[in-house]
């Protein structure tokens, strides 16, 4: 059986912040997955990973995810810990992303 290949966002954890953060179509960084962009040429993908890890200055542990557009037409996780992460911070309730929800 042929394994689903998904097209991937890039992500990693805001250097000074914690928070997972997600790079934008213009390059830019979000902390929303919905904003980030959705590489659908692995070779993209691993191009704009290589420029994450080079923004040591502001992010660690960059790192590509499986992603897929969802029925609003934006990126959404296909996995639990992606999907985990989007929630985050979950040490306290009513913290982070938690309480603007």
């Amino acid at each position: 059986m042929a394994r689903v290949v998904y097209p991937k966002v890039v992500t990693a954890n805001h250097l000074l912040e914690g928070d997972v953060i997600y790079m934008t179509a213009s390059g830019d960084w979000s902390r929303k997955h919905e904003d980030a962009k959705l590489f659908e040429d692995p070779s993209e993908a691993e191009i704009a990973l290589k420029v994450a890890q080079g923004q040591a200055h502001m992010l660690a542990g960059a790192y590509l995810a499986d992603a897929q557009i969802g029925e609003n037409g934006k990126p959404e996780p296909v996995h639990f810990r992606e999907a985990f992460r989007t929630r985050g911070p979950s040490n306290y309730p009513n913290h982070g992303k938690q309480a603007e929800a």
